[in-house]
């Protein structure tokens, strides 16, 4: 691969002689150019050319910088895509299902097409930088909401980066980009995400709870919050359960389906990552509950005859079809309203399992595992609101294991012999002298 740096007249755009001192047009003004060979394949010789350079030494390093590239690999052609046509015709139809979770490219269809093209699309996809994403994130974080009332979480903000970081990591392995200008902004932090995580999340006590439980007693669905509640079970994950999932015998529950919302039609599909494919153990009660739920909906399909959809779900109407993953949702926010009992969403029926298990002792490892979470630390960071009140009882833990043993009180001389003088004996305690000895010893 080579290349060369010439004049070119910026009158009449002639290619000047290297020793002229004037352009035949006349013109006396020139700018320096670049033309690099970037390729050669089937017979065929592919150029590039950079112009506009003021002084010699800058069309001279920009060449280098071209030939570098070629070398090594980096070199890219110049484009005149801009990001929306990128993220629009490329990058989201070459992630189609099954390349992703079909709800994860719902939900990246959604965001891109609502944040980030409205703001960024017109940009030219290899003109875009840190400051460009820095500002949207500022943006988004003011004013973001669709409706117009405000910004957008911290979370989300994070998660629309992590959309982008990925986005555009493909398009530096596409050869469409030099580097990855996602990894260079300042997005909200894991911190700050976290912290807006947490601040959604609203959980009932155990009172609650159980007064909620109470309520849905005589449901038809009774089983399905008891279920809900007690396997801390995602919504699209309670939708999918079978029943040749539920081992009565051994007392758990294999999570091997769910049943999720894409763009509103319900839709069964394997867990999304290998975490969310796990096992679960169920409590006497709630393996009690189903096996009603179960004899209840044997005889709604002898009713329904012919009319029964067989599906094996647990989660059922009458005729045994699915129930739409919203209805549930509703339905549970309308039992919680008859209940009287504080607002909740129906996922925070996830995070109030995990809170009180943590809260009763529960080891964070086997949360983690119940939840289906990718590691411990993130089940931490999502409960830490719960760390602190398990310190203050493992630090009393620590406290009554070591110093369980009761040891009276050190006594002076004078208290000593004031009790010896009225019991007739020497008391059975330390006096301050011994006990300024017995602390001068090594243990």
């Amino acid at each position: 691969m080579g290349g060369s740096v010439l004049r070119r007249c910026t009158t009449c755009l002639k290619r000047l002689k290297p020793k002229a001192k004037r352009c035949p047009c006349g013109s006396d003004h020139w700018t320096w150019c670049v033309v690099a060979d970037v390729a050669h394949g089937g017979g065929k010789r592919r150029q590039t050319r950079r112009q506009g350079f003021s002084t010699r030494e800058e069309a001279d390093a920009a060449l280098r910088e071209i030939l570098g590239s070629v070398d090594n690999g980096s070199y890219v052609v110049l484009s005149d895509q801009t990001l929306g046509e990128f993220l629009a015709d490329r990058w989201l139809p070459a992630m189609r299902p099954p390349r992703l979770e079909a709800t994860t490219w719902v939900e990246y269809r959604r965001k891109v097409a609502n944040q980030v093209v409205p703001r960024l699309g017109h940009i030219k996809l290899q003109k875009l930088n840190p400051l460009h994403l820095n500002s949207l994130y500022a943006d988004l974080l003011e004013s973001g909401r669709m409706n117009g009332r405000g910004g957008l979480s911290a979370k989300t903000v994070r998660e629309m980066h992590v959309i982008l970081h990925k986005a555009l990591g493909d398009a530096v392995r596409w050869g469409l980009l030099a580097r990855n200008v996602a990894l260079l902004a300042d997005p909200p932090s894991h911190r700050m995400a976290s912290a807006a995580r947490q601040a959604t999340m609203r959980t009932w006590t155990a009172e609650q709870l159980l007064a909620f439980l109470e309520h849905v007693r005589h449901d038809r669905l009774s089983a399905v919050w008891m279920l809900a509640a007690s396997s801390g079970m995602r919504r699209s994950e309670l939708g999918g359960v079978r029943w040749r999932d539920i081992l009565f015998d051994a007392g758990r529950l294999a999570v091997r389906q769910r049943l999720a919302s894409v763009d509103g039609k319900p839709q069964l599909s394997v867990p999304k990552s290998p975490r969310g494919r796990r096992t679960i153990d169920l409590d006497r009660r709630t393996l009690d509950a189903l096996k009603l739920h179960r004899e209840q909906q044997l005889e709604e399909r002898a009713a329904w005859g012919g009319g029964w959809h067989d599906l094996d779900l647990v989660v059922t109407r009458e005729d045994g079809h699915w129930i739409h993953p919203d209805w549930i949702t509703e339905l549970f926010r309308r039992h919680g309203r008859d209940a009287g009992l504080p607002h909740i969403r129906l996922h925070d029926l996830r995070h109030t399992h995990a809170t009180l298990l943590l809260e009763a002792g529960a080891n964070p490892k086997v949360v983690s595992e119940r939840l289906g979470h990718h590691s411990v630390a993130f089940t931490l960071d999502t409960y830490a609101h719960v760390l602190p009140g398990m310190q203050a009882e493992a630090a009393q833990s620590f406290s009554d294991l070591v110093f369980g043993i009761v040891v009276e009180p050190v006594r002076t001389d004078e208290q000593n012999a004031s009790a010896k003088t009225e019991a007739g004996t020497v008391p059975k305690t330390r006096t301050a002298t011994t006990a300024r000895r017995d602390e001068s010893d090594p243990l």
